[in-house]
């Protein structure tokens, strides 16, 4: 375990009963990738950090995204700003369209929409995953010079019933999360 660690989820449902069982601190940064940049610049501006692991829910798009799943990459799904960008990318900005964790795993894309019908781009770009912070959280970790993981739970299959699913599964991934915090320490 790594002293210096910071635990980041958007809600504390996210790791309800489970919360007490871990030994590192739990920044809850609330939903969208606005709140969660504003709450870990404002903790990695006042506090040495030397690893970000962002835990939380995610809609599946893919049939390889199931139960707890590590992130490698993450883009930006609500990025459009065409014709000065391709979708995803920020304009005037280069290398971070694709945000890389360094650890092997499946690919979200983050936005500030709740998915609920399929969209075809998140399929041409090889997305595993969406959700609502990582995006937000892996360039707040780039830009301060801190690693990052991020590890989803998969909670509902961003489809027309995503809200019903989100919300009888959102708590379901909080144990398997916290037993895999030691094979995550190890693997730093």
């Amino acid at each position: 375990m790594t002293a210096n660690a910071l635990i980041v989820i958007a809600l504390a449902d996210e790791l309800h009963g489970v919360i007490d069982e871990i030994s590192v601190p739990v920044l809850e940064c609330g939903v969208g990738k606005v709140n969660a940049a504003t709450e870990l610049a404002r903790v990695l501006s006042r506090q040495s950090i030397d690893l970000v692991i962002n835990y939380g829910s995610a809609g599946g798009v893919s049939a390889d995204a199931q139960g707890l799943i590590e992130i490698a990459e993450v883009l930006q799904r609500d990025m459009n700003a065409e014709p000065l960008a391709p979708r995803g990318r920020t304009p005037f900005e280069s290398g971070t369209d694709r945000l890389r964790s360094g650890h092997t795993g499946l690919v979200c894309a983050t936005g500030d929409n709740f998915v609920t019908a399929h969209d075809p781009w998140l399929h041409a770009q090889g997305v595993h995953v969406v959700d609502m912070e990582l995006f937000a959280i892996a360039k707040v970790c780039q830009r301060f010079e801190v690693p990052w993981r991020g590890f989803k739970y998969v909670s509902d299959r961003a489809d027309e019933n995503a809200a019903d699913d989100w919300q009888k599964n959102v708590r379901d991934g909080a144990q398997a999360f916290v037993h895999s915090l030691p094979a995550i320490w190890r693997s730093r």
